[in-house]
């Protein structure tokens, strides 16, 4: 008989598990790759991933996820899907690099899926919530929302043009319900969540991002 898949729920190792959050747009990939190349000229040990994907098994789901027409999959099949590629993830990447004392930096993790599907079905919040307790079992100890015109971050991330548009594809009242859900996400979680400004200089948003990441990293770790 096949043993039951447990939660994580302890906080391995000494490391530091951040998150960077926003709608399609916003510049999460890039300043995810600033703040991991500041971290490793400071001395640090981290480790940069993503969601969907970020180890072998959750990047194959990824494809399904990214690509395809808009309504390619129900809100309950996709929130089946980001959950099995989450816990992939969990395991073979983020909980491992934590275990040595790492930083991971997660462009993207549960709250997409919280708001995301949470905006495409309200009704299915409930699920969500359940799956992530009973499979996930944790969330990152910061999360860092980039906050964006809905428009300006739509009309950027169509301007890509890189095949994994599908969430973009869905409008602006789309990027707009978006928005709203990360900033009641942030308002509900004010311990965990930092609002970041995203309509200014590429420079200035890395700046308050290192600066509001430096209280949090692991203790012996180069300041």
């Amino acid at each position: 008989m096949p043993r039951p898949v447990s939660p994580v729920h302890a906080r391995p190792g000494a490391g530091l598990f951040v998150s960077l959050e926003g709608i399609d747009g916003s510049g999460k990939s890039t300043q995810a790759g600033r703040l991991a190349q500041a971290l490793v000229a400071a001395g640090h040990d981290v480790i940069q991933t993503r969601e969907p994907g970020g180890s072998p098994g959750a990047e194959d789901i990824r494809r399904l996820l990214v690509s395809g027409a808009p309504d390619r999959w129900s809100a309950e099949t996709e929130i089946l899907l980001f959950t099995a590629a989450r816990r992939d993830h969990l395991e073979k990447t983020i909980l491992p690099g934590l275990a040595r004392g790492a930083v991971v930096i997660t462009d993207r993790f549960a709250d997409s899926t919280r708001v995301y599907q949470g905006c495409a079905r309200a009704d299915l919040r409930q699920t969500v919530d359940a799956l992530h307790d009973r499979l996930i079992g944790r969330d990152p100890d910061l999360t860092l929302i980039i906050d964006m015109d809905p428009h300006t971050a739509l009309t950027r991330g169509l301007a890509r043009q890189s095949g994994e548009d599908r969430f973009e594809e869905r409008g602006l009242a789309f990027q707009t319900a978006l928005r709203d859900g990360f900033l009641a996400l942030a308002r509900a979680n004010p311990q965990r969540c930092r609002v970041i400004d995203g309509m200014r200089a590429e420079a200035a948003v890395a700046a308050d991002i290192l600066a509001a990441i430096t209280p949090f990293l692991p203790q012996g770790s180069p300041a």
